[in-house]
């Protein structure tokens, strides 16, 4: 069976553009559609989380352009990554998909469903927020902080922005980024300076614009994090869950922004369930 590890990289033509994409899980069935994090490549997923989801659903990673193996340059805005992200789903000729959004692919999974409803089953939003949530803007500030930490520790800046600095945050990073080494073959290339600064750009313009009216999702959603989260603040995920008429909430206790990870076991019973 095929796995994180193995999954083969395919790409497709998307409007001109080379996507990169990898595909595992079972054949039939609505694919889960996974939008990555801030620089997130395909490789930065969690093998446990990405196994345990496809071991029920056909599962679909892919970078975004501009990031690893996919050609153009990384867009600025959290729409244009919603609109390449549905030119995707297309272009792969899928009639329908789960979403699963992570920090900034929970913005970009937000923008999806308010602009092609029909494609779209289920949303799963982790550790991400609504478009002028609190404390969204300024992540710069926290990555640069993050990167003076691991300097001057020996430890990688996701030890400090997705876990929390207790013994058990920094044990649980220290084992998941044991984990994103797991597959050793055909890895992808790490972001590129522009790209991350053009990210960086469209969370600052997610965090600093309107609200948006979610009362129209009206899509069955989970919303998942830790309730210690500084890149994120938890306060919107409990945001999101008031805001959307059809979601559900789970928090994992002394747990970061990347509480999904810390909790992996846990977490992905509680996609599963929600995906049936």
């Amino acid at each position: 069976m095929t796995t994180f590890a193995t999954a083969e990289t395919k790409d497709a033509d998307v409007n001109g553009t080379k996507f990169v994409y990898r595909t595992l899980g079972p054949k039939d069935g609505v694919p889960v559609l996974f939008l990555h994090h801030l620089t997130g490549v395909m490789d930065d997923w969690d093998p446990r989380l990405i196994d345990g989801i496809a071991a029920s659903h056909p599962v679909i990673l892919f970078d975004n352009r501009g990031l690893g193996g996919t050609d153009g340059i990384a867009p600025a805005t959290v729409d244009e990554m919603a609109v390449d992200a549905v030119a995707f789903v297309n272009a792969l000729g899928i009639e329908k998909v789960d979403l699963f959004g992570f920090s900034l692919g929970g913005f970009v999974a937000q923008a999806f469903v308010q602009r092609e409803p029909w494609l779209v089953r289920k949303i799963i939003l982790a550790g991400t927020g609504p478009a002028g949530g609190e404390g969204i803007s300024g992540v710069g500030a926290l990555i640069q902080n993050a990167f003076q930490k691991a300097g001057a520790t020996g430890k990688h800046p996701k030890h400090f922005l997705f876990f929390t600095e207790t013994a058990e945050g920094q044990a649980a990073g220290d084992e998941f980024l044991s984990r994103l080494e797991e597959r050793t073959e055909n890895r992808d290339a790490p972001a590129r300076d522009e790209t991350i600064g053009a990210q960086i750009a469209a969370i600052d313009n997610w965090g600093g614009s309107e609200a948006t009216d979610l009362s129209t999702v009206e899509h069955p959603v989970f919303v998942a994090n830790g309730d210690k989260d500084i890149m994120v603040p938890t306060v919107n995920s409990f945001e999101l869950a008031k805001r959307l008429p059809n979601a559900r909430l789970s928090i994992f206790p002394s747990t970061g922004h990347g509480g999904i990870f810390q909790h992996h076991k846990l977490f992905v019973q509680q996609a599963l369930e929600f995906l049936r």
